[in-house]
């Protein structure tokens, strides 16, 4: 199985950063790369369960993911897995702030091609680590720039 950790520093709260990557999945192609669209595959708010279906447009082919969210604490950490499509594996988004009121955004993922990605695994897994890379700095600047929505307040 590989892996990959991407780490970066945005100058927001955690919760509004939370508000963009976890609340606000359907407008993730604004920010993510090879990302046509997002899809809830459940009614209601997101949370633990909720599924997605993400469709992409990578090098020479489209695929279709499924991932269910298992874990959703707002606004420190929500990870899940691949449940549909060709990668096996779980993320996990974690949320930490620090002291200057910004937050670190940690992205982790272990997963393994299969199907017909299997075969380009050698060529895809260094560009798909990039790519997770690349997408990490454009959500901050997507953030730091003012878009995406801000954080709902407590109720």
């Amino acid at each position: 199985m590989a892996n990959i950790r991407e780490q970066v520093d945005i100058d927001a709260s955690p919760e509004r950063v939370w508000a963009v990557v976890a609340e606000d999945v359907r407008n993730a192609p604004r920010w993510t790369t090879n990302l046509e669209r997002v899809e809830t595959v459940d009614e209601g708010p997101p949370g633990k369960g909720t599924r997605y279906r993400y469709h992409l447009a990578l090098p020479g082919t489209k695929v279709t993911l499924e991932v269910e969210q298992d874990v959703y604490h707002k606004p420190k950490k929500c990870a899940g897995r691949f449940i549909k499509g060709p990668l096996k594996g779980t993320w996990m988004y974690t949320y930490t702030p620090r002291r200057d009121g910004s937050t670190r955004l940690t992205y982790e993922m272990d997963y393994e091609l299969t199907g017909l990605l299997r075969f380009a695994g050698g060529l895809l897994g260094p560009q798909y680590a990039a790519g997770i890379h690349k997408n990490m700095e454009s959500l901050k600047r997507y953030i730091e720039s003012g878009k995406g929505p801000k954080p709902k307040p407590k109720e």
